[in-house]
């Protein structure tokens, strides 16, 4: 494949999953190909750290773009995931040493994510230097110190969310008005296995939901805000170690601790077929995700001028129109289904080629 040097900008794009790397081509914001990778999970165990998986990770990709003939030489810039860094404002961030080590050394957390940084500045040395990024990681923390503060002196709320999603929406609806995304108000809720609503103060995230740690509302995998005092009896009475809460919270929380699924599609079959439980399960997620947008409306003092839903969730007609009837007094809403992250990565790079944004710096 050859890559037309007429003004335009080509991009090569990273997402590490745990299990999967997809990877794709875009030249100014259209894909010319894409493709996921999916690993063994036995062979991933062979590896002692995360940080081992790159290299192997880097020839599995190079042998499918030698397959389809695409030259690393031929791209613009090299774009990566970010993972689980310090706190850092949005945007799109320069691939730097301090990164790197943060990153490889998991001195945030671990996950594949971890990888998206080593793997796009691999590839860009390859593609002969050119530059890498990553766009907007989970981390991304622009809060308030209001939002930040809790009630409990040396506990804070974090900002970690869907930070990529998010922000991708938010400018795309801002496109799509003739609008700059740092001239609006927004509340956006993401809707997935985990659900985040965020707050965006032009063009800031300003509040958020802990999406990780299954703060906010209860969602299919995750336990959602729950009531302080019971919790903390509920950890002391000697029925479950940490280990065991923790995943009771995240991954074992939620829709799947109620109705023994995480499958939206399997609870609305069992609404069909009269089962109460379910159906009561599923209004009340519609309800605390409603309530959470509400509260993100305060804090945008009222003046909201759309509420976006995205994620997976959002092609349920049936979970988006029980939302949008409770919310959309507040501020018209619009839907954004799915998520396309690789695109979202793509578009960060695309703005710092042409001009339009300048490229952060990490420093760790």
């Amino acid at each position: 494949m050859t890559v037309s040097k007429d003004g335009s900008f080509t991009i090569f794009v990273i997402n590490p999953g745990s299990t999967s790397t997809k990877f794709a081509l875009f030249r100014d914001g259209q894909e010319l190909f894409s493709h996921t990778q999916r690993y063994n999970v036995e062979l991933l165990r062979e590896f002692v750290s995360m940080a081992d998986q790159e290299t192997f990770r880097r020839t599995e990709i190079l042998k499918v773009l030698d397959a389809e003939k695409i030259s690393l030489a031929d791209v613009d810039a090299v774009v990566g995931r970010g993972g689980l860094l310090r706190p850092i404002e949005g945007g799109t961030y320069v691939v730097n040493a301090p990164m790197l080590e943060d990153l490889i050394s998991c001195r945030y957390g671990t996950h594949a994510s971890n990888l998206g940084a080593p793997l796009a500045l691999s590839l860009a040395q390859e593609a002969g230097g050119k530059p890498a990024f990553i766009v907007d990681p989970v981390v991304v923390d622009e809060l308030l110190p209001q939002a930040r503060l809790s009630g409990f002196p040396g506990i804070e709320r974090r900002s970690i969310f869907h930070a990529l999603n998010q922000k991708a929406v938010a400018r795309r609806f801002a496109a799509e008005t003739g609008k700059r995304y740092e001239e609006l108000n927004l509340v956006v809720a993401h809707m997935g296995g985990g659900i985040s609503v965020g707050a965006h103060l032009h063009g800031r995230v300003v509040d958020v939901n802990n999406a990780l740690d299954g703060e906010g509302p209860f969602s299919p995998e995750r336990a959602g805000s729950l009531p302080a005092g019971e919790l903390v009896k509920f950890c002391f009475s000697g029925a479950v170690d940490l280990e065991t809460m923790l995943r009771k919270l995240v991954g074992g929380g939620g829709m799947v601790a109620h109705l023994g699924t995480n499958d939206l599609r399997e609870a609305y079959r069992r609404v069909d077929e009269g089962d109460a439980s379910a159906a009561l399960i599923l209004d009340a997620m519609t309800y605390q995700v409603a309530r959470e947008i509400g509260s993100r409306a305060v804090t945008l003092r009222g003046v909201v001028d759309a509420i976006l839903l995205t994620g997976g969730l959002a092609y349920a007609e049936d979970f988006v129109e029980r939302i949008r009837r409770r919310v959309q007094w507040i501020a018209p809403v619009k839907v954004y289904e799915g998520e396309d992250e690789l695109r979202a990565l793509a578009e960060g790079a695309l703005r710092v080629l042409q001009g339009l944004e300048t490229a952060k710096t990490y420093g760790g």
